[in-house]
């Protein structure tokens, strides 16, 4: 496990996208696994100027996105296929044939749920996973619970993600009581992890990640038996940390 703390979003969304745009450069044909939330906008943002420089081509790339909406269409505003395709995948070269989804108007959720697992692993897997974290831990639609969900799953989202993501509507009563997630095993099987987290509401959820037991009731805390994971976080996200984990300050 690599933390590296950087001293402001602004910062830390750069260093992202910069090992982003590094592993595109060295594969252009590299499999990226991507979140939404309002975290990774600012890594986004950055890889479009690196697109827009013609310092970065995505037209060779794939991406598979870690989550959706249950029940909500792909042109809903709310939708995670609109908000990637607005804060990111129309502002690049991506051919949209290799942009991955899942469906949140599958009518058969245990097939969607197969058949997204099926693209992961025959496109060789994921090279590079983003991951940003709930308040509660949850990584992915992956909440709380007795143990961890293994592959692409229908989640039932807990009160507390509910209400965090409710910023995002008009109306609380508006906000999907279901998620279609990845599951952890998905997630771990990817090659190299990322994980975003900014601001002091993320402070304690980020200790108790890195430094707490492993156990389902943190799901974040399972990347601890990564093999190549790395936290980009700013001062404020880790002020509580008190790992004597090696430290790489931006």
């Amino acid at each position: 496990m690599r933390i590296m703390i950087l001293k402001d979003y602004n910062e830390m969304s750069k260093k992202a996208a910069k090992i982003l745009a590094s592993q595109v450069i060295l594969k252009p044909n590299s499999i990226l696994g991507l979140a939404t939330g309002s975290t990774p906008v600012g890594m986004y943002n950055e890889l479009i100027k690196f697109y827009n420089a013609n310092e970065i081509d995505f037209s060779e790339v794939k991406t598979f996105n870690l989550d959706e909406y249950y029940g909500l269409n792909k042109n809903n505003e709310q939708s995670y296929y609109y908000f990637m395709m607005n804060n990111f995948f129309k502002h690049v070269n991506i051919n949209l044939q290799n942009i991955n989804i899942p469906n949140g108007m599958a009518e058969d959720i245990e097939k969607e749920c197969f058949e997204y697992e099926e693209k992961i692993l025959q496109s060789g897997g994921i090279d590079i996973q983003v991951l940003g974290i709930g308040a509660n831990g949850h990584i992915g639609f992956n909440e709380p619970d007795v143990n961890f969900e293994a592959s692409t799953h229908l989640v039932e989202l807990e009160e507390s993600t509910i209400k965090a993501n409710s910023r995002f509507f008009k109306y609380i009563d508006e906000v999907p009581k279901k998620a279609i997630s990845m599951g952890m095993k998905t997630i771990m099987q990817s090659k190299q992890i990322i994980l975003l987290a900014s601001g002091k509401n993320k402070a304690e959820v980020i200790k108790n990640a890195i430094e707490g037991k492993i156990t389902p009731t943190v799901p974040a805390s399972i990347l601890q038996l990564h093999t190549n994971v790395t936290f980009i976080i700013d001062e404020a996200a880790a002020s509580k940390l008190e790992s004597k984990i090696e430290v790489a300050y931006g």
